[in-house]
């Protein structure tokens, strides 16, 4: 007769002040001594968001970065005013700041999806308004609105 047994064992520790549970599972069958052990590591929940924070980070890196906090925004939007004039276009001004992942994902999805980048091309002049802590533009978000 064939019997086996499982034994686990949890050990919980505190590890760079995460919480880390491990789970030890050992199989004893009986007949001919043989055991086969397996170990487990379960992620917390603290450890899941560092992971996702990393890949955040690693995502917003590779990103391009359209704002310019140097800019004058003032001046380019006038500039911007005149040019859409003269092409008979539209002006599109997007607000953000390239320390704002879906700023940076909202403009690598319209330059990468094809029907949107040419409906924008087509249309509109394309401005990205920077807000940062190193240049709040202020004045223009006082003229325009703030979004």
């Amino acid at each position: 007769m064939k019997r086996s047994i499982k034994i686990v064992g949890t050990l919980g520790l505190l590890l760079a002040g995460n919480v880390v549970f491990a789970q030890k599972e050992k199989t004893v069958v009986a007949d001919d001594n043989k055991s086969q052990e397996k170990s487990l590591l379960v992620q917390t929940k603290e450890q899941d968001l560092e992971a996702k924070k990393k890949a955040a980070a690693e995502e917003k890196a590779s990103l391009p970065k359209p704002y310019n906090a140097k800019a004058n925004a003032e001046k380019d939007i006038q500039a911007l005013i005149v040019k859409a004039k003269k092409e008979k276009k539209n002006i599109m001004i997007q607000a953000g700041g390239n320390w704002c992942i879906w700023c940076l994902r909202f403009n690598q999805y319209v330059q990468t999806t094809p029907e949107l980048k040419q409906l924008v091309d087509e249309n509109y002049v394309y401005y990205h308004l920077n807000w940062s802590p190193d240049n709040k533009n202020e004045k223009v978000f006082a003229q325009y609105g703030n979004p």
